[in-house]
């Protein structure tokens, strides 16, 4: 455990449980045996095969449990873990194997178990999004009347009100939700286009296995094989640096805000120091910048992954599977802790006038 995301100790200010979940290795490998079911489903609806078979198939994958090593093992061989978990499968269906991922290949399970991964994410973070919304709509209704000095370039410049500076938190989030909701269509598609992208090894059923599938796990059908066209990728971890860096400029703000002298702002529940015992730390708010900057740092890999060679890139995808998971993360938890960091503050501004 090396990732701070995970770490038995640093977790506990990074982690985020729900995302975490969503992006854990049991949930990405329950997507992936999700879509060689529907798959071999979806054969049989397109005639493929035959139905009962393809039944049988779908009913042996949903109910089947991988060698965890000999996927890790396989990884290490082949690059990633769909060989190793086709063969364990057909192993296991016997006669059923020409049901079992006849006509995909490996960057399709992934692909889609990542649309699928994406879907719970966007669910997710809307959610969040919406609650922090209505946290801040309360900080207004409490103290937004209250007095503040505005500062430009951190220095006293005129009065303002509470309400301005909250404005400037809140009025971002609506088109955070916006964004998250327009990249659906381009996050949340199958993915099916064979060995080379063209679903020749399905002619003439490819399209026919397409919309079957598609229809199965709740996703759209998209018009091209989008194996290495990641511009939906890049948008949507686009959009997870918005959403953090809005959250620490926000996070900014209050640690400016609750230093002594200023006391612009009062919190509860601030972190102590070892060695000066009377100091209260705004800890949420400095993990709000510490996350904006850490997913603007991310952003230039996913950016660097978009560029794959040909029809199928080994190197920039392995590379954006190393980042997104932690930019989402990264995300999640930052809205968490925006959440929470509303609720302890126990004043805000000067007296109400």
């Amino acid at each position: 455990m090396i990732g701070v995301f995970d770490h038995p100790c640093l977790a506990g200010l990074f982690a985020d449980d729900d995302a975490c979940r969503i992006w854990s290795a049991e949930r990405q490998l329950q997507h992936m045996l999700s879509f060689e079911a529907a798959y071999s489903r979806a054969l049989g609806t397109a005639g493929v095969v035959e139905t009962d078979v393809a039944a049988s198939a779908a009913l042996l994958i949903e109910k089947f449990k991988p060698d965890l090593q000999q996927l890790r093992d396989g990884t290490a061989r082949d690059g990633l873990p769909v060989p190793a978990l086709v063969a364990q499968l057909k192993k296991a269906g016997g006669s059923l194997a020409p049901a079992i991922h006849a006509g995909a290949t490996s960057q399709d399970v992934l692909d889609t178990a990542l649309a699928l991964t994406l879907r719970e994410t966007t669910d997710l973070l809307v959610a969040r999004l919406k609650t922090l919304a209505t946290d801040l709509d309360s900080l207004n209704d409490a103290f937004g009347a209250n007095p503040l000095m505005g500062r430009t370039r951190m220095q006293a410049a005129m009065p303002i009100r509470v309400s301005d500076r909250l404005t400037t938190w809140r009025a971002p989030l609506d088109a955070h939700c916006d964004r998250l909701m327009e990249l659906r269509p381009h996050t949340e598609k199958l993915q099916l286009g064979g060995a080379a992208g063209d679903r020749k090894e399905l002619e003439p059923f490819g399209d026919r296995v397409a919309r079957a599938l598609a229809a199965e796990l709740d996703l759209a059908v998209s018009d091209f094989t989008w194996h290495a066209a990641r511009d939906g990728i890049a948008a949507y971890a686009s959009v997870l640096s918005l959403i953090t860096g809005t959250l620490g400029k926000m996070g900014q703000d209050i640690c400016l805000m609750a230093q002594q002298g200023l006391d612009e702002i009062r919190i509860n529940g601030g972190g102590g120091s070892s060695a000066m015992p009377h100091k209260a730390n705004p800890i949420l708010a400095e993990l709000l910048v510490t996350l904006a900057r850490f997913n603007a740092t991310q952003l230039s890999g996913i950016h660097q992954a978009q560029v794959h060679e040909q029809e199928r890139s080994g190197s920039a995808w392995a590379l954006e599977w190393m980042i997104l998971p932690q930019m989402a993360v990264a995300a999640a938890r930052s809205l968490g802790a925006g959440s929470s960091l509303c609720r302890n503050v126990t004043s805000m501004g000067g007296a109400s006038n």
